[in-house]
């Protein structure tokens, strides 16, 4: 059986679980208490998932993907890189967008309160931070609803078809 590489499941995990925990934090960070510095955590996730998406992206650039199934139709197989490709995009855009939004606030952006983060030049009035401040949280509903059909789709291939998809992750 084709699995990826170590290093291709060890990015995907650490960057899965990173997700998990910043889809959290975003969605309940009013719930939660100020003390706990949530927003500067979200912040920090935000950025290494940016640093670990590029990672990535430049391990799959040099190392191909095991081939799916060959007995899995041809509009599957579509799904599943449309499904990637969004993936990456929202790995890709949800940090950005938060950063884009931060730069233009006048608190800090520092990765774990270890050292500063440049911030772009943007003000609040301009538009990419509005369409920024939107984009983020519209994403992240449509992420979390792709993730859940992307851990259904995995557990289908695992339990239901028994084609070894879901293993050459593990």
């Amino acid at each position: 059986m084709d699995r990826y590489s170590s290093v291709a499941r060890a990015l995907h995990w650490i960057t899965a679980i990173l997700i998990f925990f910043n889809l959290f934090l975003g969605f309940a960070h009013d719930a939660l208490p100020r003390e706990w510095k949530v927003m500067p955590v979200h912040k920090s996730v935000g950025l290494t998932v940016l640093a670990l998406t590029v990672a990535r992206l430049l391990w799959r650039l040099a190392h191909r993907a095991p081939p799916l199934p060959p007995e899995m139709p041809g509009w599957e197989k579509g799904v599943a890189h449309a499904t990637h490709f969004l993936f990456y995009a929202f790995m890709l855009l949800m940090p950005l967008s938060g950063w884009i939004m931060v730069s233009a606030g006048d608190r800090p952006l520092n990765w774990f309160f270890l050292f500063d983060v440049p911030k772009f030049a943007v003000s609040k009035g301009d538009a990419i931070v509005g369409l920024s401040g939107e984009g983020h949280e519209v994403m992240a509903f449509a992420w979390a609803a792709l993730i859940g059909v992307h851990i259904l789709a995995a557990l289908r291939h695992h339990f239901i078809l028994k084609d070894g998809v879901l293993r050459r992750m593990i």
